[in-house]
Formats: C-alpha cells, structure tokens, sequence
C-alpha cells in the first residue's frame, strides 16, 4: 500500500524541485512540521495582486516535495484567495474525503492517497500553509 503513496507521479514531481531564493522578495515564510521536521521556505514576488515569481527551499519527504513542486508549477497567476482555497481543498482532501482540488492546482490530486496516512498531512501541507503567509505578507507590505 506504501508503493502506491510513492508512486511514480509522486517521485517525479518530488525530483523536478529546485531550492531557489528570490533576491529581493516582496513576502517570505518559512514554516516546520514539528511531527515529522520537514521543513520549507518560500519566497513571492507579486504583480498587481498576483504572484509573479517565486522560490522554494524545501527539506521534506517525497510527498512534501511533491507538493511544493505542484505549488511551484501552479502559484505563478495566482491570488491570494485563490492559494487560500487549494490550501483548504488540500486540506479537506485529506483529512475529511474531501474532492481534490481544481482549477490551476488540480494536479493536487495526485496526492489523494495521502489521506489515508494521517502521519503525511502536515508534511503534504507545509508549502501551502507557507504559501498563504508568504502571499498575504506581501500584500500587507505593498499597502
């Protein structure tokens, strides 16, 4: 059951991340599971409201990884609410059978057998959880 949680989506997605910084980033959050130590930080860049750039450094698990590299993929064109509302669809996918989310992070579904092991959700959550600081950071700086 454990090869299927690792499968080969999850592991390509997890080895297509680069740890990157942006020199000059508009908002920042780092955040840490204290259940398992993955570990990410990430920086944004906004333009008119919506992310433009960003960077990653993440230390987690294949499933963290991957993730981070869904995010990484889809946040360029995002808003804030719209980084909100896939943080809280990942969420609900997880934790209570929720529908996957859809739209430019439909690809999260990829991750939906990590609801079967409750040990993963933080990890799984981590640059999500980052992401809305990092954007909403930026926001109250630009105002």
């Amino acid at each position: 059951m454990i090869d299927d949680l690792y499968n080969q989506d999850i592991l390509a997605l997890s080895a297509q991340l680069q740890n990157k910084r942006l020199d000059m980033p508009h908002g920042s959050s780092r955040e840490v599971s204290k259940l398992c130590g993955s570990e990410l930080e990430i920086d944004v860049n906004l333009d008119g409201g919506v992310v433009s750039e960003t960077a990653l450094r993440v230390q987690a698990c294949a499933l963290g990884q991957a993730a981070a590299a869904i995010l990484q993929d889809a946040i360029i064109g995002a808003n804030l609410e719209e980084v909100i509302d896939a943080r809280d669809k990942l969420r609900a996918m997880l934790k209570q059978d929720g529908p996957s989310p859809s739209g430019r992070f439909a690809k999260l579904a990829l991750l939906h057998g990590v609801s079967e092991y409750p040990a993963r959700h933080t990890s799984t959550l981590l640059a999500f959880e980052a992401a809305v600081k990092a954007v909403s950071d930026a926001l109250e700086l630009s105002e």
